[in-house]
């Protein structure tokens, strides 16, 4: 298995790479969305990527307080994604639809704010909720790293693993509506991607292709998660605030031998971690070859060229 962590870490920093290169000129258009997908995608490749390097081939507890953070980051990546998927398929509707058109400065400047409360305000409210139902500090797994510790209650499946599967079907709801919505004006359609002047007919199309492989992707992973959780052990009845947390400085240790036992623990860690890499590699697939992308390739080249003495 060392073999496939090398591979994992190869993997993890080329996606941290190319969920990084696109976000300088997406910044420009202020599309929160597609910026904190790239960023939440940037950071979770860069989490399992130091994770399977500190803890290759060992569970020694080296970074404890490296863990408390990344293991909260894990938590909120769980939801992240879907909440970003939603973000971009919320504004492709209002977009789309005849009535919800931002126009005036302090409209766009409103629909920003909810745009970051869906995408930074559901993760963090995820990792609040999940404190609820965290049985102790954190586990560490051989070649994984760090990993969350969610007590396996009935809360639980209301508090955390049912929330990406909620916001995937609510996302889907949008995606239907923006769909009926283009479908109603499309001979408008060209003069509404006109008047936003940061979105072009491909991108438009682009993102609600990103938006969709999310939802494909999600929603089984999301019940496969569940049902696992429910065969994998018993499910205890929530007790206490004092009950959960009892014992909650521990830190379990589980090794590859131990893992090896489980191989459904091991198909959820390898799942977990490689979702960010297939993340980084979808959007920069869609993104990173596309016209935009090009133009500013040759201007950073032009930049640089100049800066060298150079011409182009």
């Amino acid at each position: 298995m060392t073999a496939s962590n090398t591979v994992f870490t190869v993997f993890s920093g080329i996606g941290f790479v190319l969920s990084v290169v696109p976000l300088w000129w997406h910044l420009e258009s202020w599309n929160v969305g597609t910026c904190m997908y790239m960023i939440w995608t940037a950071l979770a490749c860069l989490v399992h990527f130091v994770n399977s390097i500190v803890w290759r081939g060992n569970v020694v507890n080296w970074a404890p307080v490296w863990c408390d953070i990344n293991t909260r980051l894990q938590i909120a990546f769980l939801v992240a994604w879907p909440a970003c998927a939603l973000c971009i398929v919320r504004r492709l509707y209002y977009i789309a639809s005849p009535t919800a058109v931002t126009t005036t400065r302090t409209q766009k400047r409103r629909e920003m704010i909810v745009d970051l409360l869906i995408t930074i305000g559901i993760p963090v409210l995820q990792i609040i909720l999940q404190y609820v139902v965290s049985g102790h500090r954190f586990n560490i797994y051989e070649d994984f790293g760090c990993g969350p510790a969610t007590w396996n209650t009935h809360l639980a499946y209301v508090l955390v693993w049912s929330w990406p599967l909620i916001i995937s079907l609510v996302s889907a709801s949008y995606g239907f509506f923006t769909i009926r919505a283009f479908m109603r004006r499309r001979k408008q359609f060209k003069d509404l991607i006109t008047a936003n002047a940061n979105l072009t007919y491909s991108r438009y199309w682009r993102l609600i292709a990103l938006a969709s492989i999310d939802f494909c992707f999600t929603v089984p992973l999301a019940i496969w998660g569940i049902v696992q959780n429910t065969l994998w052990g018993k499910v205890n009845p929530w007790v206490s605030w004092a009950d959960t947390h009892w014992g909650y400085s521990r830190v379990f240790q589980f090794p590859r031998i131990l893992l090896e036992l489980k191989p459904g623990v091991i198909y959820s860690l390898e799942s977990t971690r490689w979702a960010a890499v297939f993340c980084a590699f979808v959007f920069f697939g869609f993104f990173g070859f596309a016209d935009e992308a090009k133009k500013n390739y040759r201007l950073l080249a032009s930049t640089v060229t100049k800066r060298l003495g150079y011409t182009t």
